[in-house]
């Protein structure tokens, strides 16, 4: 059985428009979590896009940009759906964010994914993340 962790609320996801978090997977690996609003409640997801990994879909400070129940990716406006994490558009087209295992009890949401750790909220720091800003060649303006 997994650890549960309490990460946030419902209610602060819903007003931030995200939630972010850094965890350290089984294999020791560094890696960051996003809690995004799902209708009423909420789901996770592993924090980069599918077409291009190390690109960041949240951002400390910033968080997620979410319009209309889609996450968009900063760089190629790729949209997830926010339940699913499924993409119908852009170059993610037809792939499906990292999905994580969170639970909510009580209004409260818990991280309950068997090969996560968490280990703080907010982003893992990167030595060469420069100004924290994605790049971007997206045609959608934010």
């Amino acid at each position: 059985m997994a650890t549960r962790t309490r990460l946030t609320s419902v209610e602060s996801v819903h007003e931030e428009g995200s939630f972010l978090f850094a965890v350290r997977d089984e294999y020791g690996e560094d890696g960051e979590v996003v809690v995004v609003p799902c209708e009423d409640e909420v789901a996770a997801f592993r924090n980069y896009c599918m077409h291009e990994t190390d690109q960041r879909l949240a951002r400390e400070g910033i968080g997620a940009v979410v319009r209309d129940g889609e996450m968009i990716c900063p760089r190629h406006g790729s949209t997830f759906d926010t339940c699913s994490g499924d993409c119908d558009n852009g170059k993610a087209a037809g792939m499906t964010l990292a999905d994580v295992d969170v639970t909510v009890e009580d209004g409260q949401v818990y991280l309950v994914d068997d090969d996560l750790t968490y280990l703080y909220e907010g982003a893992v720091q990167d030595e060469d993340d420069d100004d924290g800003m994605p790049s971007s060649t997206s045609h959608i303006n934010l």
